[in-house]
């Protein structure tokens, strides 16, 4: 078993843990309401964070939103640092999952698409990490706009990927899971989209809670790649330094199987290099 299988795990502890300390700081600090407070007004005699007594007075400023949550100090310090690092550890997840394919099956159009993807979903969630809603309003929205449809589809084509590579029984579970965790993000994605656009109260605090169900789910979705993280070896390091080719160990392994006499390494065809 491969130390590699601590990455993925560690993501979405880091990050949920993370997102709901900040949450607890902006409870603590009264600059968001309860995930359990459904009652909202127009307008409030004081500021939420100036009030004091059991019955708080809120409006749509106060929605737990995550993005709220890290919206001011001392939480929107922390919120940056945990959207930052969690892009990092995304970055290198999303790569080392890429080269684990080369390595272990050959490159295809899904395993380069989910590359991409994640690769613009972390530069997304940095952007939202560290534009905060209330001081970079744009910036912010179109870090949002870029992380969340590209974390959807992500997951999406790697749940695809999972199951094109399965062999075993194993792996197909893993690959049933996966697809779990995507339509339960679909979902939540959706209508978290559709109640945040809408005026009413209730619709818009349904919002925060379907974008906290998405989140998390997207982050247990990078958890579950410690199965193939497990396996995870030194030649995956060299598919990297090869620039993603398939390496010679891989190619001699196949040409064996099909029973046939190697090459030697300086006549193989280049063609194979870009496998």
């Amino acid at each position: 078993m491969s130390l590699w299988m601590i990455l993925p795990v560690s993501l979405p502890v880091l990050t949920i843990t993370g997102i709901w300390v900040v949450y607890a700081m902006a409870l603590y600090n009264q600059h968001v309401c309860p995930v359990d407070n459904w009652l909202y007004n127009q307008s409030c005699e004081e500021e939420l964070y100036l009030q004091s007594g059991p019955t708080l007075c809120c409006t749509l400023d106060n929605v737990p939103l995550i993005s709220k949550c890290g919206t001011l100090p001392p939480e929107s310090c922390f919120f940056s640092l945990i959207c930052s690092t969690g892009s990092f550890m995304v970055m290198v997840i999303v790569l080392l999952r890429y080269a684990h394919v080369i390595e272990k099956h050959q490159n295809c159009v899904l395993n380069t698409a989910s590359l991409s993807t994640g690769w613009i979903c972390a530069a997304g969630l940095i952007m939202v990490g560290n534009f905060q809603v209330d001081n970079a309003k744009v910036l912010h929205y179109v870090g949002a706009g870029v992380a969340f449809p590209t974390s959807m589809l992500f997951v999406s084509l790697q749940s695809a990927l999972t199951y094109r590579l399965a062999k075993t029984q194993g792996e197909y579970y893993v690959g049933h899971l996966r697809l779990i965790m995507t339509l339960l993000a679909f979902v939540a994605l959706v209508l978290s989209g559709i109640f945040f656009v809408q005026e009413s109260f209730v619709l818009q605090h349904a919002s925060a809670i379907f974008e906290w169900v998405f989140c998390v789910t997207v982050m247990l979705f990078y958890g579950t790649f410690a199965f193939e993280f497990a396996g995870m070896s030194g030649d995956t390091m060299a598919v990297l330094a090869r620039g993603g080719g398939l390496g010679s160990a891989s190619r001699d392994h196949k040409v064996d199987a099909l029973g046939l006499p190697s090459l030697p390494h300086s006549h193989q065809p280049e063609s194979l290099s870009i496998l």
